[in-house]
């Protein structure tokens, strides 16, 4: 589902990620672009139980937001804001729910990818802000000197359609899984792996410093329409049913593990998931539907500037979904 401050238009899917350049109080304050290789991931899937002392950064760095209507709730604590939950909300969200991922900003300067792809990064430290959270206005340990760009990622989920009260359990819990079989939300994470090209992102950083989200306001970088972004898909690669239809289990080997010990990996030799991908005729991904969320994504948020320029609250009632893709060409061999 579309996000809040995104437009003109409402986009295919519901992710977004900011790049923010933070002001250190003492040390640290030069910023850095991310280096060609780099890479690094926020949170642990095999994580089923909330085992994070509160009162460390990373704490809030991987939450929920449950959304009540159109309403978004504080835009100043995304993770710490009273909607917010580390796993899985355990109520209904009538406006549907939001991923928040703070990514470490503080970096050790030399080790691009790990093995276990977090080591070489970590959080800020340091006194929090009013806001509770401590991702700005903090400096970084004396192990990871090196200050990266802030980046900050939110998924919006369409959850309305399970709103019904019967399809909720009658224990207490919530009925949603992630396709890990994760059925707690602790074993969210998310991947950063570095993509810009050329000098791009360094061009953008010496320029782009405004905290409006508005596209125009970095000339530096080469835009798409939204209409160009949506007819971005990726073609299947595995052939299996695995959308609009309730499935008797997750695809791969992903039983539901619902700890509170870490999950672990099926042995190879135990899974009998389809392994092999499509390459000479992918299937073509069916048109995704562009779904209209309950706000405007055309809210101008705070301050004079809006956050989505040449947007009208109208274009959220008549979007549609890209062109279709023709099917590509089966070409049979000759014998």
């Amino acid at each position: 589902m579309s996000n809040h401050n995104t437009g003109p238009g409402l986009q295919s899917g519901g992710m977004t990620l900011y790049y923010f350049q933070p002001n250190p109080p003492t040390k640290n304050r030069d910023i850095v672009p991310f280096a060609k290789g780099f890479r690094m991931i926020l949170g642990d899937p095999m994580r089923r139980r909330d085992n994070i002392d509160p009162r460390k950064t990373a704490s809030k760095a991987d939450t929920f937001r449950c959304f009540h209507g159109d309403d978004p709730g504080p835009f100043g604590s995304p993770g710490n804001g009273p909607e917010d939950s580390v796993g899985f909300p355990m109520k209904q969200c009538s406006g549907g729910i939001r991923s928040n991922f703070f990514f470490p900003q503080c970096w050790d300067g030399v080790t691009l990818d790990p093995p276990d792809h977090a080591s070489h990064v970590a959080q800020p430290e340091g006194t929090p802000g009013a806001d509770g959270l401590q991702f700005f206005g903090t400096d970084c340990p004396a192990s990871h000197p090196v200050r990266l760009p802030l980046l900050f990622m939110e998924i919006v989920w369409d959850t309305r359609p399970f709103n019904t009260p019967e399809l909720w359990p009658k224990d207490g819990s919530q009925p949603f899984v992630f396709s890990m079989g994760d059925p707690t939300g602790f074993g969210q994470h998310a991947d950063y792996v570095f993509g810009w090209e050329g000098d791009s992102l360094k061009r953008a950083m010496d320029v782009c410093t405004g905290a409006t989200g508005i596209p125009d306001d970095c000339p530096r970088l080469t835009q798409q329409s939204t209409q160009e972004m949506n007819a971005c898909r990726q073609a299947v690669k595995v052939e299996e049913e695995v959308e609009g239809i309730y499935l008797d289990k997750l695809p791969g080997c992903n039983p539901l593990q619902a700890g509170p010990a870490p999950a672990t990996m099926i042995p190879e030799a135990n899974c009998n998931a389809i392994t092999t991908t499509i390459t000479d005729a992918p299937l073509p991904t069916a048109d995704p539907e562009i779904i209209i969320p309950p706000w405007s994504v055309c809210w101008d948020g705070p301050g004079t500037h809006t956050l989505a320029p040449n947007c009208h609250p109208a274009t959220t009632t008549t979007a549609t979904g890209p062109e279709k893709t023709v099917p590509p060409a089966v070409i049979t061999p000759i014998a």
